[in-house]
C-alpha cells in the first residue's frame, strides 16, 4: 500500500496548508509562554507585597500556604499575634496575597479619616449620594413604630420555642433568630408581611448563610483569587446560585411595591406619611437633578440593607442571649429591670427602651466580645501613614479587627471577662454597627433581650460549646445551643 508520504499528497488532518503538528507547537509556546509572565506577575507581586509589609513585623508564614488556618482556628491564633504585636501585623492568604490586619485603635483612627475602596460596600461620591438620600430612613419618627412590630416578630419566635423546651433538649438559637429578624426588617423597612418564621424552609435564609461561607471560603483558597477559576469551579457556581437566589427575593419584594404604588390610594397613603419607610424612600429618592436610583443601584442598596440589617443583628442577638446565659447574675439583674419598667405590661414600647440602663450596659458588653462584624476592610485609595511614621502604599489591603481591637488588653482590664462596658467610652475603642442603621440594631437587640428574659431563663449547653467563625458576621461553626426554662 502506498504511502501518502510517499506520494507526496497532504495528509487529511493537515488543512490550508498548515501542519497540525505546528499548531500544537505554537499552542505550547503560546501556553508556556502565559505561564511564565503569569510566574514573573506573581513573583513581582510578591516583592511588592513584601516591600509594603516590611515595616510591620508578623509571624511567619508557611511558603504556601502563608497564614491559612482552620475556621475554628482563625480567631484564637490572630488574638494570640495580637499580644505579640499590638498594633497591627500582616496576614498571609498564601504566597502571592495579604493585607494589613489592625488591631489597635488608633491605627484603626488614621484609616477611618482616610476612607479607601470598600470590598463589600459602595465607596466614594456614590456612597456620599446615596446615604444622604437614605439619612431620613432613620429619623427618630420612623424608627418608634417599629418596636411594636419587632415585638411581634419576636413573640413569634418565643412562641416557637416555648414548644421545643418540652423535648428537654437544648435549642440552637442562630436559626430562629435569624428568621425572626428577616422577619422584622421585612415589616419595619419594606412593609412586606413575609411569614418566614412560619414558613417550613426559607431560601433566603439558607442564600445569605451560603454567600457568607463562600466569600471566606474563596478568600482561604489561592487558586479562587483569580476571577476566571472561580467562576469555572463548582464553589462559584454555588455563589452564583446563592446569589441569584437572594436577587431573586430582593426584586420581589421591590416589584410587589411598585406594583402597589400604580394603585392611586395606595400612592396617596404613602405621600401622606410624615416619614416613609426605608422603599419608600428608595423608590421616592430624587438626587439635586431630579433623578432617581437606577434599578442596579436600587437593587444594591435592598440587597445590602436587607443583608445588614438581619444578619448582623441576628448575630448580636445569638451572641448576647449567650452572654446572659454565661452569667446569670447579669441576665438576673436584667429580668428585674424589665419587670421594674414595664410593671404589669406584657409587651414593650418605645418609651422604655431609653429606661433600660443596666440591660444596654450588658449589651454593650456583648458586642465588645462578640462583635457581629468581626472586622472590616479597606484597599487603600491613596498612600497612609499611621501615627508611629509607618506607611502603606496605594493599593494594599488592610483589615481593621473589630473583634481583636475589642480584647486588645492595651485598651480594657481584663478584655475576657465580661464587666459592663461603660456608656461614656470612647466611640473609637468600641465599633460594632459601623453604617447608618446602628440605632435600630440597638433597638431591636433591647427588644429581643426585654421579651425573651420575661418568658425564658437561659443556660448554657455545656456539652455543646459555640465554636466561633468569622464569616463575614460572627457565626458558630455548630451554632449557639441554650437550655431554656419558662419563667413563672
Amino acid at each position: 500500500m502506498t504511502s501518502v508520504l510517499g506520494t507526496g499528497l497532504k495528509p487529511a488532518w493537515s488543512w490550508l496548508g498548515v501542519d497540525i503538528y505546528r499548531i500544537f507547537h505554537l499552542a505550547a509556546v503560546f501556553g508556556l509562554t502565559c505561564v511564565v509572565l503569569k510566574v514573573i506577575q506573581l513573583y513581582h507581586q510578591r516583592q511588592e507585597l513584601i516591600k509594603a509589609f516590611s515595616r510591620f513585623p508578623g509571624h511567619p508564614t508557611h511558603w504556601l500556604y502563608g497564614h491559612l488556618l482552620q475556621e475554628e482556628e482563625i480567631l484564637n491564633k490572630v488574638e494570640q499575634l495580637s499580644q505579640k504585636y499590638p498594633y497591627a501585623f500582616p496576614v498571609w492568604f498564601g504566597s502571592f496575597s495579604a493585607f494589613l490586619n489592625i488591631t489597635h485603635p488608633e491605627y484603626a483612627k488614621v484609616l477611618f479619616a482616610r476612607g479607601g475602596k470598600g470590598l463589600l460596600v459602595l465607596h466614594g461620591p456614590k456612597w456620599y449620594q446615596h446615604r444622604k438620600l437614605l439619612t431620613p430612613g432613620f429619623h427618630y419618627d420612623v424608627l418608634k413604630p417599629y418596636v411594636p412590630l419587632i415585638a411581634d416578630s419576636t413573640k413569634v419566635m418565643l412562641d416557637k420555642w416555648e414548644q421545643l423546651i418540652a423535648q428537654e433538649k437544648s435549642v440552637e438559637l442562630f436559626e430562629h433568630v435569624s428568621l425572626m429578624t428577616l422577619d422584622s426588617i421585612m415589616k419595619c423597612a419594606f412593609s412586606y408581611q413575609s411569614n418566614c418564621q412560619t414558613d417550613r424552609s426559607n431560601s433566603y435564609i439558607q442564600a445569605v448563610f451560603d454567600i457568607s461561607y463562600l466569600v471566606n471560603h474563596r478568600l482561604r483558597i489561592f487558586p479562587y483569587h483569580n476571577d476566571l477559576i472561580y467562576w469555572l469551579s463548582p464553589h462559584g457556581f454555588q455563589f452564583r446560585k446563592a446569589c441569584q437566589l437572594a436577587h431573586h427575593h430582593t426584586d420581589k419584594v421591590i416589584q410587589e411595591r411598585k406594583e402597589s404604588l400604580k394603585d392611586e390610594r395606595e400612592r396617596e397613603k404613602v405621600q401622606k406619611k410624615r416619614h416613609l419607610d426605608f422603599l419608600d424612600i428608595l423608590l421616592h429618592a430624587k438626587d439635586e437633578n431630579g433623578a432617581g436610583l437606577s434599578d442596579e443601584d436600587l437593587r444594591a442598596e435592598v440587597d445590602t440593607f436587607m443583608f445588614e440589617g438581619h444578619d448582623t443583628t441576628a448575630s448580636g442577638i445569638s451572641w448576647l442571649l449567650y452572654c446572659m446565659a454565661l452569667y446569670p447574675e447579669h441576665q438576673q439583674r436584667c429580668r428585674e429591670e424589665i419587670k421594674e419598667i414595664l410593671g404589669d405590661r406584657t409587651t414593650i414600647q418605645w418609651d422604655d427602651l431609653g429606661k433600660m440602663t443596666y440591660s444596654t450596659m450588658c449589651i454593650k458588653e456583648s458586642l465588645r466580645l462578640y462583635p457581629p462584624v468581626p472586622g472590616v476592610s479597606r484597599q487603600l485609595s491613596k498612600p497612609i501613614t499611621f501615627h508611629d511614621g509607618r506607611t502603606l502604599p496605594e493599593g494594599s489591603l488592610v483589615a481593621v479587627s473589630i473583634y481583636l481591637i475589642h480584647r486588645n488588653p492595651s485598651m480594657w482590664k481584663d478584655p475576657l471577662v465580661c464587666f459592663l462596658l461603660s456608656l461614656r467610652d470612647p466611640f473609637h475603642r468600641f465599633m460594632v454597627f459601623a453604617d447608618a442603621g446602628p440605632q435600630f440594631a440597638m433597638n431591636e437587640l433591647k427588644v429581643a433581650l426585654a421579651l425573651t428574659l420575661l418568658h425564658f431563663e437561659l443556660s448554657p449547653d455545656l456539652a455543646n460549646p459555640p465554636i466561633k467563625i468569622p464569616q463575614l458576621v460572627l457565626r458558630s461553626k455548630n451554632g449557639i445551643h441554650l437550655h431554656l426554662k419558662k419563667v413563672l
